[in-house]
């Protein structure tokens, strides 16, 4: 369940690591992007990684790169008999220029090579365009944009949604590394 490469590596996540994925969950410009917004508890994410650790049908790994754990990609909504997935990232504030990117080469590769899956889904908020352009590049297409689909904090937020299909990623997979080898100077 491992995802290794130049641009640095995904593992499973373990309880030791939720002291981490909370406090970068609830830094101000992390929430700013999530659907839910309020700082989440101990608690309340205590209760959360419990339920994650009986459904089959989600995974979360941790980011590492240079020996150092930086980002969360939880891969959701698994459906093995449709090949499909969903997912979503977040990072350290401090993290790196690049790690985004990094975390997306790493998890399209995983969700595609290591899961076989045949499709993987997101959802953008209207208001996050960089990660919006950053899909894109990735070779997602946007199927679909939900106007003012969610409110958060009583405003009404568009919401893009976008997928990628494996046979997309197969193509422009080593186009991507090529760049990304650039981007990041590796």
């Amino acid at each position: 369940m491992t995802s290794s490469d130049i641009f640095g590596v995904l593992r499973p996540a373990t309880e030791a690591d939720l002291g981490h994925m909370r406090a970068w969950r609830n830094h101000p410009a992390v929430r700013a992007m999530m659907y839910t917004q309020h700082e989440i508890s101990a608690d309340e994410h205590a209760s959360w990684w419990a339920r994650t650790q009986t459904d089959e049908s989600a995974q979360y790994l941790i980011y590492e790169r240079d020996g150092r754990s930086i980002g969360v990609v939880g891969v959701t909504q698994i459906d093995r008999r449709n090949g499909t997935a969903n997912w979503a990232f977040y990072a350290d504030p401090d993290a790196p220029r690049g790690s985004g990117s990094c975390m997306e080469y790493l998890a399209l590769t995983y969700v595609f090579e290591t899961l076989g899956l045949r499709k993987l889904n997101c959802e953008v908020l209207g208001r996050n365009s960089r990660v919006l352009r950053m899909h894109l590049r990735f070779g997602f297409a946007e199927e679909g944009v939900f106007r003012d689909h969610v409110l958060i904090d009583g405003l009404a937020e568009t919401v893009h949604r976008l997928a990628i299909f494996a046979e997309d990623w197969a193509k422009i997979s080593s186009q991507q590394a090529a760049g990304l080898r650039e981007r990041t100077g590796q």
